[in-house]
């Protein structure tokens, strides 16, 4: 099978998958560069869908944020504008707000805790919830933990963060988050948030390795802390619309197509996880591995009590007693 570009101007027109014969086409949609972990799963998904199919779907993969940022494209999933997306958990709590608890800080220690609670049944039900909100939830896939980038200084400790300008997710938890460091976080859409750094309008940026390696931030940011202070699920998901086009058949190889794209996400994520800090450090920049995060553990903490009282305790709680 081969992989065509449509488009090299701009980033987001690669025919994933596909045959001469093809005649239906399905668009992925990321916000991250053709070298990320969601080009990754979006190549994946193409490529099982081919072969599912028989060649009958092209998928077709805008990235670089060309349909917007991540809010902009779950929207679009739900007006039909777009198909098929891979997207942070950062933005989804406007849509189900059962998701916000994966953005909690320090609420898993470990990639096999987080991906025990994602795939099992805590999982899988907060997928099914999205269909309240007009979203079809496929598969959870992997963002990494998240790390801590800035052009200011070395972190070590919360209070090397106060005062910093933090670009964050539109997210509450994570604003809310941040502000208990006392930094001034600045919630932007992601395709916009390198030129931001390179200009000074934000001091930082917290995303996963996979994320700061493709998107090429070491170029605005001369610091990296390992704080790992979110694990931060990502959501493939469809548009109902499209959806409802499906034969049940159909339905069953996206499904299993964006299985294979999860799981695409994940070994991508692992690989950086090994690899990233070195090709970091290459870069050009300074790298905290020795963060003692038990101060930031302790800092964020009434994010917790804040979570509880606007959402319940039912969630988290099923959470924190699981056992994998």
């Amino acid at each position: 099978m081969k992989v065509k570009t449509l488009s090299a101007v701009v980033c987001g027109a690669l025919l994933v998958a596909g045959t001469a014969h093809a005649e239906r086409i399905i668009s992925f949609a990321h916000a991250a560069s053709d070298e990320s972990h969601p080009s990754a799963a979006a190549k994946a998904f193409g490529e099982t869908l081919d072969e599912l199919s028989g060649g009958e779907f092209v998928v077709r993969e805008n990235c670089c944020g060309s349909l917007g940022g991540e809010r902009d494209m779950i929207e679009g999933l739900q007006i039909g504008s777009t198909d098929v997306i891979l997207t942070s958990s950062g933005p989804m709590g406007n849509f189900e707000p059962a998701t916000y608890v994966f953005d909690l800080p320090f609420l898993f220690s470990s990639y096999e805790q987080a991906y025990a609670v994602l795939d099992g049944p805590i999982g899988q039900e907060i997928l099914g919830k999205l269909s309240d909100s007009n979203i079809i939830g496929l598969a959870w896939a992997d963002n990494g933990f998240r790390h801590l980038t800035n052009s200011r200084n070395e972190v070590h400790k919360p209070s090397d963060v106060d005062g910093m300008t933090i670009r964050t997710m539109e997210n509450e938890i994570h604003m809310e988050a941040f502000r208990l460091l006392g930094a001034r976080p600045t919630p932007m859409p992601f395709p916009e948030v390198f030129t931001a750094l390179q200009q000074g309008a934000v001091d930082a940026q917290e995303n996963p390795l996979s994320l700061i390696i493709s998107s090429r931030f070491f170029e605005a940011q001369e610091h990296l802390s390992l704080t790992g202070h979110v694990y931060s699920p990502g959501l493939i998901l469809a548009s109902p619309i499209l959806w409802d086009r499906l034969s049940e058949e159909e339905q069953g190889w996206v499904t299993e197509a964006a299985q294979a794209g999860a799981a695409a996400s994940r070994e991508h994520i692992q690989r950086l996880k090994r690899e990233g800090v070195e090709r970091l450090r290459g870069k050009g920049m300074t790298v905290i591995t020795d963060v003692d995060i038990g101060p930031f553990q302790e800092q964020m903490q009434p994010v917790y009590e804040s979570f509880r009282e606007q959402y319940g305790d039912e969630m988290l709680d099923r959470i924190l007693a699981f056992e994998y």
